[in-house]
C-alpha cells in the first residue's frame, strides 16, 4: 500500500490518507482481508503524527472500509463496496438537487433536464 501526503494542499493530511485508501480499495489494489500498516508504522513512514493516522483510520472504519481487531491490526472490510456506493450516491443526489433548483429557476423542463443528463452521461 502506497500513501503519499503533502502539506502543500488545502486538504488535511488525514483526508488525504482516507481518500487514497478508499481509492486503492475500490480499484482492487487493496482487497478484502488485506492488512493495513499499523498506525505507528504509517505515521513513521509518512513522518506525521500518530493522531493524524488514527483519525484517518477511525473515519475509514466509520465508513465501513476497514475493520479493526484489537491486538491484530486493521484490515480491509469485505463490505466496503456497499458503503462506498452509498457515499457516492449521496454526493450525486446533492449535485442533482442543485441542478434541479437551477433548472426550475431557469424554466428548464424535466424532459430537457433528462435529455441533458442523458447526453452528458453517454459522452466519452
Amino acid at each position: 500500500m502506497e500513501i503519499v501526503v503533502s502539506n502543500k494542499t488545502s486538504r488535511p493530511l488525514y483526508e488525504q490518507i482516507v481518500v487514497q485508501v478508499k481509492t486503492q480499495i475500490m480499484s482492487g489494489e487493496l482487497k478484502a482481508g488485506d492488512a493495513l500498516p499499523s498506525i505507528r508504522s504509517l505515521a513513521r513512514s509518512l513522518q506525521i503524527s500518530v493522531l493524524t493516522v488514527q483519525k484517518a483510520y477511525d473515519l475509514l472504519q466509520a465508513d465501513g472500509f476497514i475493520e479493526t481487531t484489537a491486538g491484530k491490526g486493521c484490515y480491509v472490510s469485505a463490505q466496503n463496496q456497499d458503503f462506498y456506493l452509498e457515499e457516492q450516491q449521496k454526493k450525486i443526489e446533492g449535485c442533482l438537487n442543485d441542478a434541479i433548483e437551477i433548472a426550475r429557476a431557469s424554466g428548464i423542463t424535466l424532459e430537457k433536464l433528462l435529455d441533458l443528463l442523458t447526453l452528458l452521461y453517454e459522452e466519452d
